[in-house]
Formats: structure tokens, C-alpha cells, sequence
């Protein structure tokens, strides 16, 4: 895992101008909130309120349980929109105002982008680094930046394999080890008009988890800009699998998973698996009738290189840069992702994917669940999953636009342009776009 600075992260030289222009909106000032006085703590008997802003369901009730052990520091919490969807927006503006939450719901892939607007507190600066032993080392570094700490890790989403037994049947199959098995079994359950799973060609996040898995690391800071390779043998080797799967019609591409057109699908028999996070076991659960046929297997791997899982999402609870107690706040966000009371209460409220902690993955995830068969899942696949991590992975400045970019490609498929084209296209687009917001990158030398 790569640790920048945030220096790093602007290149040398560049001004907080061109901060500004990567989130669209002013920075909240010209002086970062990491480079002023550590803030003291609350005073002995001062009863504060902490406002967290997030797009997780009845979060208020988890913090509920933190108020009622802790009077002097209570914590209202505000729904947002998912990310992208309208609540980075609400963030950005809000700190560009001069406002804004204590914590927010941030993903990992985007901490970056906030870095950059002098948006987040580094934690560090106020003992995070002592509850590091309490989190996944994964997920740590991916929050750590050269000695700094701009999140705490929320939840995250280990990759594993759903799929139905009764289906794979049909052909005498069983779950594959390996892409190149997996590849082989959608082959014969073509002949039975089954789709083994689907590829999303609007949704790049799912292509860049295959290819973290293969070994790929996308982009790098080092002290003169960053560093990108995409088109890395990792990478080339994933395009050019899905490009013959699509060519053979092997996945289904009309629809992505989850999707109604899915749902539909997976409940007639049509669709027999799907690759996804650990929170997916939810989204199956929604399939009509599939109570008992759903089963859960290891992730396939690219022939015994690469990592056995992937990450498929992650968030954080980042303290905000405007923040007049980010100590009481980073308090909150230890307790709530690391506590058995505050991850227990975080599954049965909330639903949050995979737990942070490599200790304690939830009490509702300990037993055996009769949805998936009585399979014990979480035990016997999610654990390993999320300890079999490609830990060189790093994310960098415009993520989304980047994940726009590739999808963008990937939709040129249906009139010819294969995957591989479109990630060497995409790698040069992104450069652009870099180079467009006075960001210095190079491509690496082969």
C-alpha cells in the first residue's frame, strides 16, 4: 500500500487554486485544518453535539445506543444521499461554506478527493494511530497517508461467490477454483440458456476488483506526480478474459447484478451466480423463492496468481475539516466501528457490509443462516476473503471520473471496441484529465 503525503497527492508546487478545481467548488481555505493548533478537548462538564452525515438506514438508532452511555457528547445524525448520488455534493459545499458535519460517510476510493480540498482532519494528529491494532491492516492503510490517518474505516465489502447449487446441476457442475474453471462451466451452461453471471459494462468498479485481484495496481504518487499503468499484465490479462466471454456470450451484459432484469433472472433459474461484495448476501436474499437454493463459495482466482478476494466497496467515518471537537468525534467513530454494541447495532439497523474489525465480524454473522442453506458463510468464506487482499492497491485523485471514463469504453464493446482497446484508451484519458487539473503524472516505464 503506497503512503503520500498530501503533497504527494498536488504534485510540488501546485496552489490550493487547482485544489479547488478538482471538487468543483472553493476550498475551504487557504490554510489546512492539519497545519493548525491541535483543538483541546471538550471541558470537564461542557455537554456538546456531534452531527454525523451519512447515507446508512436508521443510523441514528446506533447512535442512540453511544448517547445513552454518553451525556456529554451526543451525536445527531443527518441522512445524505449515496456519494455520488448527491452527498459528496452536499459535503463539498458545505465545507466550502465554512460548515459541514463533525463525520461523514465517505468511501475509501474517494478520501483523495477530499484530501485535496483540505477537507478532512488528519486524525492522527489526535491518537488514531492507537486504535490501529483494533482494524484490519487492509483497510488501515488504505485510510493511512504518510503518517496520517484522513478516515476510520466503516465497513467494507470482501468479494466471494453466490451462486445455485440446483442450477450448476443441470450441467454436473460445481463451484470453480479458478476464472479459467469458471470460464468452462459458463461454456456448458450456455447449452442449457443459463447465464453464469453478468458484466456490468456501465459499472467499472467491478472490472477494476477483478483486476486488483489479478495483482494490478493502477496508479501511484511518488515525489515528482504520480505514476499510472494500466495496461500492467495483471490488467491486459482480465480485459482479454472478459472480451472472449463477452465474444463467446458466456455473461450476460444487457443487465448488472441486482438490477430487476436480475432479480428476475436468478429467480427462474436463468442466471446462476454472481461475483460480488459480502453485503450482496442481502441483495440475494431479495430473490423470490431463493430461500435455501443460494449457497456461498471463494471468489475464483486467475489460475493460482494474484489474491484469492477483492474489495468490492468500503467507507469510512471521516472527521471533517470544520469540525470544532474532531477528538470526541474520532471517539464516536472508534466506538462505533469497533465496539461489539457498535458494530452489532450497525448490521441490525444499518446493514453495513463486512465488519472492519479483523476480531469481531458481528453477532447476527455468527450463525448458521438458513437462507443460504444453513451455511455458516461468514465464518467459512468472508473471514479468509478479507484476509487475502491485494494490499498494494492504492486510490488516487478523480477516481469517479476515472471509473466514468472506463465505463464509458466499456460500453463501445457492442460496436467492436474490445476491453483492452478501452483500458489503454481510458489510461490515456486519464492522464489528460490529471495533467487538465495541474496534476503531473507519467506513464510507467515497461
Amino acid at each position: 500500500m503506497s503512503r503520500f503525503t498530501r503533497r504527494q497527492l498536488l504534485s510540488a508546487g501546485l496552489g490550493t487554486a487547482a485544489m479547488g478545481l478538482l471538487s468543483g467548488c472553493a476550498t475551504p481555505g487557504i490554510r489546512s485544518v492539519n497545519t493548525a493548533p491541535v483543538l483541546a478537548p471538550a471541558a470537564s462538564g461542557e455537554k456538546i453535539t456531534l452531527t454525523y452525515w451519512c447515507w446508512l438506514k436508521d443510523a441514528q438508532k446506533v447512535a442512540d445506543i453511544w448517547n445513552a452511555s454518553h451525556p456529554q457528547v451526543q451525536v445527531e445524525v443527518v441522512w445524505i444521499p449515496g456519494g455520488n448520488a448527491g452527498g459528496y455534493q452536499k459535503l463539498y459545499s458545505a465545507l466550502a461554506a465554512g460548515g459541514g458535519p463533525d463525520l461523514a460517510q465517505v468511501e475509501m476510493r474517494s478520501l483523495p478527493e477530499f484530501m485535496l480540498v483540505n477537507g478532512l482532519v488528519d486524525v492522527a494528529r489526535y491518537g488514531a494511530q492507537d486504535y490501529a491494532h483494533l482494524y484490519d491492516q487492509t483497510l488501515w492503510g488504505q485510510v493511512s497517508f504518510s503518517g496520517g490517518v484522513y478516515g476510520i474505516p466503516q465497513d467494507s465489502g470482501p468479494m466471494a461467490m453466490f451462486y445455485q447449487p440446483a442450477v450448476l446441476d443441470q450441467v454436473g457442475g460445481t463451484n470453480p477454483g479458478t476464472w479459467d474453471e469458471w470460464a468452462a462451466l459458463a461454456r456448458e451452461l450456455r447449452k442449457k440458456d443459463v447465464y453464469l453471471d453478468c458484466f456490468p459494462l456501465g459499472d467499472a468498479s467491478v472490472f477494476t476488483a477483478f483486476a486488483a485481484q489479478a495483482g494490478a495496481s493502477w496508479l501511484r504518487p511518488e515525489e515528482d506526480g504520480w505514476v499510472i499503468n494500466m495496461t500492467d499484465d495483471a490488467t491486459m490479462k482480465v480485459a482479454r478474459f472478459f472480451d472472449q466471454a463477452i465474444d463467446e456470450d458466456l455473461v450476460q451484459t444487457a443487465f448488472g447484478a441486482y438490477s430487476p432484469g436480475w432479480f428476475a433472472a436468478a429467480a427462474k433459474g436463468t442466471i446462476a451466480s454472481v461475483v460480488s461484495g459480502s453485503w450482496g448476501d442481502a441483495l440475494i436474499e431479495g430473490v423470490s423463492g431463493g430461500s435455501g437454493k443460494w449457497r456461498v463459495a471463494p471468489m475464483p482466482t486467475w489460475d493460482g496468481s494474484g489474491f484469492g478476494s477483492s474489495y468490492l466497496g468500503g467507507s469510512t467515518a471521516a472527521i471533517l475539516a470544520n469540525s470544532k471537537h474532531p477528538r470526541e468525534a474520532l471517539e464516536f467513530a472508534v466506538w462505533m466501528t469497533t465496539s461489539r454494541e457498535g458494530i452489532d447495532a450497525e448490521i441490525t439497523n444499518s446493514g453495513i457490509g463486512w465488519s472492519p474489525s479483523p476480531d469481531f465480524i458481528g453477532t447476527p454473522r455468527q450463525a448458521p443462516s438458513e437462507f443460504f442453506g444453513g451455511q455458516s458463510y461468514h465464518q467459512e468464506i468472508f473471514v479468509p476473503a478479507a484476509r487475502q487482499q491485494n494490499e498494494d492497491w492504492s486510490w488516487w485523485p478523480v477516481t469517479q471520473q476515472s471509473f466514468n471514463i472506463l465505463s464509458d469504453g466499456f460500453r463501445k464493446k457492442a460496436s467492436g471496441t474490445s476491453l483492452v482497446d478501452s483500458v489503454a484508451a481510458a489510461e490515456q484519458q486519464i492522464m489528460t484529465v490529471f495533467r487538465n487539473k495541474g496534476l503531473s503524472i507519467r506513464k510507467e516505464a515497461s
